[in-house]
């Protein structure tokens, strides 16, 4: 430690030049980390702050809500099997909200109404106004960022194509789905606006798009032998089955994935030509008796050394950046995930000195001493 804390103190352009290009890497990385895990997040919060653990489809609908149709008969079935804490029905529609009597398309903006049993499991925390009511079916709860498009409480708006108006009674936060703001509505005036159409319920008792589970130790298996035609997933399989959800996060995750590789890369390149270049002074250190061990000690702390600074700072032009963006880009820095990638990147920085430590092994203070540069 003490050899490398010498020689970066020594030779600090060199090495400053080292920690900004690092420092760009893993800024990039934390940015990527935080676009990818505000999509995701806009695309389903909604699902994923459900307090449920399993979630009943149609057979053969992929797990996918739009292509799901069930009868809320099954929740009532449902809650007597084994492990069932508890049941409830969901639905899901998109639709296109317009402000006023306004019919201009500057007026309208695209909303995802789910419906919902009012006082279930699934109804999210009201951070403004009342829940919802049985008793006032056209009452409906938003997220909060439809406050941007203009929304009060209390205010009441049309849907697009439909003479349906909803009245917004409170505000929930984190709600969207499929990158829309959510509208949770009571499942009645739900399946009013989703099965408007003559024949669209296909002459099902109570249509539900899904059936959501309470109850952590629910099997499945036993859950699809007991009851008809339905398909049991967990949750994190049904936010996978959201159209586009998956291939949007793999996209993300390859574009992570090839960044490490380069980084692993760039960084291999730049310590072993740094190797390269001290390479008589490696030989003379032999030549007086440094072993090998103590030589590669010192690239590795220099290596950690010099990554452990970079990657401060890489997080904190990260949350810096954050604090900067548009309240309208998805960008949500998870603290886990930032503690995961500094730990992967500072693995790959140490790995990738290796290939120089391997080198200084090799060295021959004889040959070495008698190079001429």
């Amino acid at each position: 430690m003490f050899l490398a804390m010498r020689e970066i103190m020594h030779s600090k352009v060199k090495f400053a030049m080292i920690v900004i290009i690092f420092v760009m890497m893993a800024w990039l990385v934390f940015i990527l980390s935080g676009l990818g895990n505000g999509l995701s997040s806009l695309a389903a919060s909604a699902f994923k702050n459900m307090q449920a653990d399993y979630v009943i489809f149609e057979q053969g609908s992929q797990s996918s809500m739009s292509k799901s149709l069930l009868s809320d008969q099954l929740v009532e079935e449902a809650e007597k099997l084994p492990n069932v804490n508890a049941a409830a029905p969901m639905g899901s529609t998109m639709a296109t909200a317009l402000k006023g009597d306004s019919s201009k398309s500057d007026d309208k903006v695209d909303i995802a109404i789910l419906g919902i049993l009012p006082g279930s499991f699934l109804e999210p925390e009201v951070i403004e106004g009342d829940k919802l009511s049985e008793d006032n079916l056209t009452g409906v709860i938003v997220n909060d960022n439809m406050k941007d498009e203009g929304f009060q409480l209390g205010d009441t708006f049309k849907l697009d194509g439909s003479t349906v108006s909803l009245t917004i009674i409170g505000f929930v936060e984190n709600q969207t789905y499929n990158h829309l703001p959510a509208v949770f509505i009571p499942m009645p005036k739900w399946r009013e606006i989703a099965f408007a159409a003559p024949g669209s319920d296909k002459g099902i008792k109570g249509p539900v798009n899904a059936i959501m589970l309470q109850g952590p130790d629910i099997d499945p298996d036993t859950i699809n032998s007991k009851l008809a035609n339905i398909d049991t997933v967990t949750r994190a399989k049904a936010v996978q089955g959201m159209p586009g959800y998956k291939e949007e996060s793999g996209t993300i995750l390859m574009m992570l994935a090839f960044l490490f590789v380069i980084s692993a890369f760039v960084l291999g390149v730049f310590f072993f030509v740094m190797t390269m270049q001290k390479t008589n002074q490696f030989g003379i250190m032999k030549a007086i008796g440094a072993k090998n061990g103590f030589l590669s000690k010192a690239i590795v702390s220099q290596v950690f050394i010099l990554s452990l600074v970079s990657i401060v700072i890489g997080i904190l032009l990260a949350y810096g950046t954050a604090a900067i963006m548009p309240k309208g880009m998805p960008f949500n820095l998870d603290t886990n995930l930032v503690v995961v990638y500094s730990i992967v990147l500072l693995v790959i920085a140490v790995l990738s000195s290796l290939v120089s430590v391997r080198k200084i092994t090799k060295i021959d203070p004889l040959q070495a001493l008698g190079r001429v540069e």
